[in-house]
């Protein structure tokens, strides 16, 4: 049973790929505005209602995973008492211990984005709902403005090492390891932000207190 509920799920994990595959290769020939959800379903040889089972809206083909990872579980989810740095990096370094995804795919995904006036808008729009989401986990633990701009920072760092593993000059065999090191660099940051932070949120709650 568990055999065949296996060959399931890699039948239908070969589809997913196999539609977004067509969609991107359709998309950097021609611009994304420019081809239809027909001509994709067409050409990956799909039902109309297949591809949408696995793809619910045409920019989903290229922004699936844009947004990464839900920070805000990671902190919400993390252990009582873990300090949220090191939850942070257990998560970003488990990442990137798997293999990560192919530069030369994921620029072409980035170009397909920045070509399309529709997909930057959606992009940054599902970069801004992940940072808000975020800010509100970093809510039950600090004021609403430390919480945003803590928030804003977080999502800074992950955007500037997703763009420095995308456009790296360093072969790809070698990005993992510079990938790893600068997450320990980044995560050192944080740590003296998130630690000032609370510093001063322990401040300003006994500064009231006295009051």
């Amino acid at each position: 049973m568990d055999r065949v509920a296996g060959l399931r799920e890699r039948k239908k994990d070969q589809a997913r790929r196999r539609i977004a595959e067509v969609a991107l290769d359709l998309f950097a020939e021609r611009g994304f505005e420019a081809v239809t959800v027909n001509e994709i379903a067409e050409r990956a040889e799909v039902a109309k209602a297949t591809l949408f089972k696995y793809f619910p809206t045409k920019e989903s083909l290229v922004l699936q995973g844009v947004s990464g990872d839900s920070l805000a579980a990671v902190v919400t989810g993390r252990p009582a008492g873990q300090p949220i740095v090191d939850a942070l990096r257990a998560h970003f370094l488990a990442q990137a211990t798997e293999p990560g995804p192919d530069p030369t795919d994921t620029l072409r995904r980035v170009r397909i984005i920045t070509a399309s006036p529709v997909l930057r808008e959606r992009a940054t729009a599902l970069h801004y709902r992940q940072r808000l989401t975020l800010a509100a986990a970093l809510a039950q633990q600090f004021p609403e403005l430390t919480a945003s701009l803590l928030a804003a920072q977080i999502s800074a760092v992950v955007q500037t090492l997703q763009e420095r593993y995308v456009f790296s000059d360093v072969p790809v065999q070698e990005r993992g390891d510079r990938l790893r090191h600068e997450i320990e660099v980044a995560l050192t940051m944080l740590r003296h932000t998130i630690a000032h932070a609370e510093i001063a949120h322990a401040e300003i709650a006994h500064a009231e207190g006295a009051h």
